[in-house]
C-alpha cells in the first residue's frame, strides 16, 4: 500500500510511546507468566511491566475524547494495574491464551466503568454514542476509529477539513462490517499481531489478514485525504 494511503500507518508504535520498557520485551516472559499461572502472586508487577506498553496503546485508542481532558490513559492503566491485580486468581483458575489478552480483557472492562463514571453527566444520547451496547465493554468502535484516524488534524485552517473528513471517514466505516472494523481497530491502532486478533474474533489467522487486507482497501480512498 503506497502513496499518500501510507501516511497514517506512521502513527507512534508501541516502541516510541513506551521505549522505556523495551528492556522487558522477551526477556523470559513465558517463564514468568507460567510462574504467575502456578501462584507466584509475587511476579504480577513484574509480568504487568512487560505488557504496560501495549496495554497503553490500547486505552489511548479506546478512551473516548469527551473524557480526555479529566482522564488520560496512565490514569486508566494504574486502574486496569489495580484491577488486575485484585482479580488474579481469575487469571489463574481460567483458561486464556495468554496473560496478555486476560489484561486486555480487565482494561476493556476498566475503560467501561471509567466511561460510564466520567460520562454520567453527559446527556443520555452522549452515552449511548460511546457505549451504544452494554455488552460491549470496549464501546464504539467506529468512533474510536473516526478520532484517531482524524486526531493529527489540529490546527486552525484544518478546522473546515476536518468536519468534512470525519463525515467521509465515517461513512466509509458505517459501509464496513463490524468485523471488519475491529480488525483494523486490533491490528492497527491496538497493535495486536495477526494470530491474537484470530484468538479475540473467533477466526482464522487467515480470515483476519484477509479482513484486514479488505478493509483497508474499502478505507483507501478517504485515507488518502489524510
Amino acid at each position: 500500500m503506497g502513496g499518500a494511503t501510507s501516511s497514517w500507518l506512521e502513527t507512534p508504535t508501541v516502541a516510541d510511546i513506551y521505549s522505556c520498557h523495551a528492556i522487558f520485551v522477551n526477556i523470559d516472559v513465558g517463564e514468568i507468566e507460567q510462574q504467575l499461572k502456578h501462584g507466584n502472586l509475587s511476579l504480577f508487577a513484574d509480568a504487568f511491566a512487560r505488557h504496560r506498553a501495549r496495554l497503553w496503546q490500547i486505552i489511548h485508542f479506546r478512551l473516548s475524547d469527551q473524557i480526555r481532558a479529566r482522564v488520560d490513559a496512565d490514569d486508566v492503566l494504574q486502574d486496569v494495574y489495580l484491577d488486575a491485580e485484585k482479580r488474579l486468581e481469575h487469571y489463574i483458575q481460567g483458561d486464556f491464551p495468554s496473560l496478555f489478552l486476560w489484561l486486555r480483557l480487565v482494561a476493556g472492562q476498566t475503560l467501561s466503568r471509567v466511561h460510564r463514571r466520567h460520562l454520567a453527566t453527559e446527556s443520555r444520547s452522549t452515552l449511548r454514542e460511546s457505549n451504544p451496547g452494554n455488552d460491549n465493554p470496549w464501546g464504539n468502535t467506529s468512533l474510536c476509529l473516526s478520532q484517531r484516524f482524524m486526531a493529527h488534524l489540529t490546527s486552525p485552517s484544518q478546522a473546515a477539513v476536518k468536519v468534512e473528513l470525519i463525515a467521509e471517514v465515517r461513512s466509509a466505516l458505517s459501509e464496513m462490517s463490524d468485523m471488519d472494523r475491529e480488525v483494523v481497530a486490533l491490528r492497527h491502532f491496538e497493535e495486536l499481531t495477526n494470530q491474537e486478533v484470530a484468538i479475540e474474533l473467533g477466526i482464522t489467522p487467515k480470515a483476519a489478514s484477509i479482513r484486514y487486507v479488505r478493509a483497508l482497501e474499502r478505507l483507501r480512498s478517504v485515507l488518502e485525504q489524510l
